[in-house]
């Protein structure tokens, strides 16, 4: 992982974090959108923008904007680790004493800043982004998502609101409980929503992509949904031991058969005992 930087390694008030692949056509509006946003709320703040292996020229984009903006951190990853492997790096080497979680298809607005560090001003550590509509998305989209919101809230075991992606706002505080976590598959709605801490909901309009089309296809959100289930759920060990009983069970019950043959002497010689052998051992 290489970092462009061009100021020195100090505190901010406000850091804005936003992994990126292949989102050359809206990087510069992606740029400008998130600097005015962070200048309403002074001069104190870090754009850190995640390289995430992107191939069609957001990387050397991204690296411009890095030499022309001191605000603007490059953090640029070898290879496509996958966005939350991107968004663990840029929370980990952040700098903000309030951090704000955005996607690069501009989707979530980063317009609404001022009004989330306000609700945060009222003592919260985390105010997490809740979509009331989602422009732009098509029938199968929408249903995937809600099948995928339903999956999550059935299996995992910890509360994740429905209708909320990344977007979010959280202090230091919650962000170094998060970074305290060691997990390797990281789901970071749901490890946010396990830290617990006081967190509310910011209801939004959601809009639809500035440019490109979404990174994230049925097959992605099905493995995002495995690293969930598997990170936050015990049903998966739950049904991996019930299975081992019903394999066990049914081994018992072969072996009993394959015992009364034997004493009837309807086996062939060595057969019982390299079969009992196998129901046993496995």
């Amino acid at each position: 992982m290489e970092t462009e930087r061009n100021t020195a390694r100090r505190g901010v008030m406000l850091s804005v974090v936003i992994p990126c692949y292949n989102e050359l056509d809206g990087v510069a509006e992606l740029h400008r959108r998130v600097t005015a946003a962070c200048l309403e709320q002074g001069p104190s703040y870090e754009i850190v923008l995640v390289i995430d292996g992107a191939t069609d020229g957001t990387r050397e984009a991204i690296l411009q904007l890095a030499e022309k903006d001191d605000h603007v951190v490059a953090i640029d990853l070898a290879r496509n680790y996958g966005h939350q492997i991107a968004l663990s790096a840029g929370l980990e080497f952040c700098r903000g004493q309030r951090i704000l979680i955005l996607d690069a298809d501009l989707q979530d607005p980063p317009e609404l800043l001022g009004a989330m560090m306000t609700k945060m001003n009222e003592g919260f550590d985390v105010v997490y982004g809740q979509r009331l509509t989602r422009d732009g998305e098509s029938w199968f989209k929408l249903a995937s998502a809600s099948m995928f919101y339903r999956l999550l809230r059935r299996m995992v075991d910890v509360d994740i609101a429905p209708n909320t992606g990344d977007f979010r706002l959280m202090n230091r505080r919650a962000l170094d409980h998060l970074n305290a976590m060691p997990e390797r598959y990281r789901f970071i709605r749901g490890m946010v929503s396990w830290i617990g801490l006081k967190q509310v909901a910011f209801p939004y309009e959601r809009h639809r992509r500035f440019a490109g089309t979404t990174h994230y296809p049925l097959k992605k959100m099905l493995l995002l949904a495995v690293d969930a289930m598997t990170s936050f759920s015990i049903v998966p060990l739950r049904f991996a031991s019930l299975l081992g009983m019903m394999f066990g069970l049914l081994g018992l019950v072969v072996l009993g058969y394959t015992l009364l043959e034997w004493s009837v002497g309807n086996v062939l010689p060595g057969w019982t005992s390299l079969a009992a052998i196998v129901l046993i051992l496995g």
